[in-house]
């Protein structure tokens, strides 16, 4: 049930339906483990990423923003999109959009994902 939801959700490409598509995979166990994975490989590279666009970005605009991605099995990330498109959130997005991530789960292929990044003020 929960993988033909993310099938229809990600079969409509706006921004709001790719979220939820990826936040349903998030659920499952082959989801869970995933994001285990990635957290592991990009944890400390990602906020390492994100204080250098606060900082390049001074006065930095914090507001919360949502990165949405499709993955493929080699771990490439494609069709990346950010709302807001505050400065943080695109130069974040930049440098999250190059990174190769571990392999995702083989279905659905390719793989949505996102990313809620919130800042303290």
């Amino acid at each position: 049930m929960l993988l033909a939801l993310a099938f229809a959700l990600a079969a409509d490409s706006g921004f709001d339906a790719r979220v939820q598509a990826a936040k349903a995979l998030e659920k499952n166990a082959e989801g869970k483990a995933w994001q285990g994975a990635l957290w592991d490989k990009i944890g400390n590279p990602a906020t390492d990423a994100l204080k250098d666009c606060i900082a390049s970005n001074s006065p930095a605009d914090k507001t919360p923003f949502t990165i949405v991605a499709t993955i493929d099995a080699k771990g490439r990330s494609s069709d990346v999109a950010v709302q807001p498109e505050t400065p943080v959130a695109k130069c974040f997005t930049g440098q999250f959009a190059v990174w190769t991530l571990p392999p995702p789960p083989k279905k659905p292929a390719p793989y949505p994902f996102e990313i809620d990044v919130s800042m303290g003020k």
